[in-house]
């Protein structure tokens, strides 16, 4: 099992956009999201720097191909359409990023 931690800027003017859309995910998107071995999906929201930060475990064996299924699901891509416009990638990004991995430097169970 790997943890993943990402972060991504949210447009002020999006913010209650963005709540009511997670608050009803869409189940395909859902469905998705586990069918790619992601479990303990959480994305969490900090004001006023209006920052998302993604956790979540990762429990397949090849995450680069259980990424590229999930973007290759019309849903999904539908479901990000409709969610990129709220966000606002950090311009410290790596190349090929939306949301920017985050290195872990602390972990205790």
């Amino acid at each position: 099992m790997q943890r993943k931690g990402m972060v991504i800027g949210l447009n002020a003017e999006k913010i209650a956009e963005y709540k009511r859309l997670h608050a009803a995910v869409w189940p395909d998107v859902l469905s998705m999201i586990s069918a790619c071995n992601i479990r303990n999906y959480s994305i969490f929201l900090k004001e006023p720097e209006n920052l998302l930060f993604s956790f979540f475990e990762y429990h397949g064996h090849d995450f680069d191909a259980d990424m590229a299924k999930m973007a290759a699901d019309p849903k999904t891509q539908e479901w990000w359409s409709v969610c990129m416009p709220c966000q606002a990638p950090l311009a410290t990004r790596q190349e090929g990023e939306w949301w920017a991995e985050m290195e872990e430097v602390f972990y205790h169970a």
